[in-house]
């Protein structure tokens, strides 16, 4: 299924953990800024303080209209939180925005039926960076395995731009699923995790070509799904995860 030619994992670094919260529910991911961290689920938003896990607020779906949210980010005061109709096909996809103080949705951007379902978003460097997922145990629903996941860049004006596909190697690891959490490091590097495993993928844009380099495998201690680097903190790389079997959001530290 895969070529042997591509670069077998490199495990250099180890995430190491520094607390843990444990929310009521913990389904997608979790994003984090400077004082809070946001819990994704597949269709509310419980957010918490850093210090102490605290809820101070929630937002839940009531209209039926989202199915299946899958990651989240902060940028500026604003939580954009990435949202699919999976496992239903075809494929369509949104981005949800929220305000941060409230949670109240405030707006969404569609891109309707798209090669793949959408599971996270960054914006770095003026332009936005989606993920479309494609998972190798629903390539009889609509003729695509994982090898058709694909990190697109798009104007801020969504217009679409540029797209890659994923290293094989990367794409093995994620197998039968696909990426399911990715954001841009303060590295430039692009940092991205699979749908279980406790393991998360660097990855840096190709000089040439239309796929992305391998750079390493840093293990970690959440599993795989929708994870935040703490952009707060500029001395050390620090991860918020998840383990969704027993609703943790796990906070790590990477030496």
């Amino acid at each position: 299924m895969y070529s042997t030619t591509c670069r077998t994992h490199s495990f250099g670094q180890k995430a190491q953990e520094i607390k843990r919260f444990q929310p009521k529910l913990v389904q997608q991911g979790v994003a984090v800024d400077q004082t809070y961290f946001y819990v994704v689920n597949n269709h509310s938003l419980t957010k918490h303080t850093k210090t102490d896990g605290k809820q101070v607020a929630a937002w839940e779906d009531t209209t039926g209209l989202l199915k299946h949210m899958n990651s989240g980010v902060i940028i500026g005061q604003k939580l954009y939180c990435t949202h699919s109709n999976y496992p239903n096909v075809p494929m369509a996809s949104s981005i949800e925005i929220f305000d941060t103080a409230t949670l109240r949705h405030i707006g969404t951007h569609s891109f309707g039926l798209f090669p793949g379902s959408v599971t996270w978003a960054d914006f770095y460097k003026g332009y936005w960076w989606v993920a479309f997922a494609n998972y190798s145990d629903k390539a009889s629903a609509e003729g695509r395995d994982n090898r058709w996941t694909t990190l697109v860049k798009f104007s801020e004006n969504w217009q679409q731009l540029e797209a890659w596909t994923f290293p094989d190697n990367v794409l093995q690891a994620f197998s039968p699923k696909s990426t399911s959490g990715g954001t841009w490091g303060t590295d430039g590097l692009i940092y991205c995790t699979g749908h279980d495993k406790p393991e998360l993928y660097v990855l840096k844009l190709p000089e040439r070509g239309s796929t992305l380099q391998y750079v390493k495998t840093i293990l970690t201690i959440s599993e795989g799904q929708a994870f935040a680097i703490d952009r707060s903190r500029k001395d050390k790389l620090v991860l918020y995860g998840i383990t969704r079997k027993d609703n943790y959001v796990v906070v790590s530290i990477v030496e």
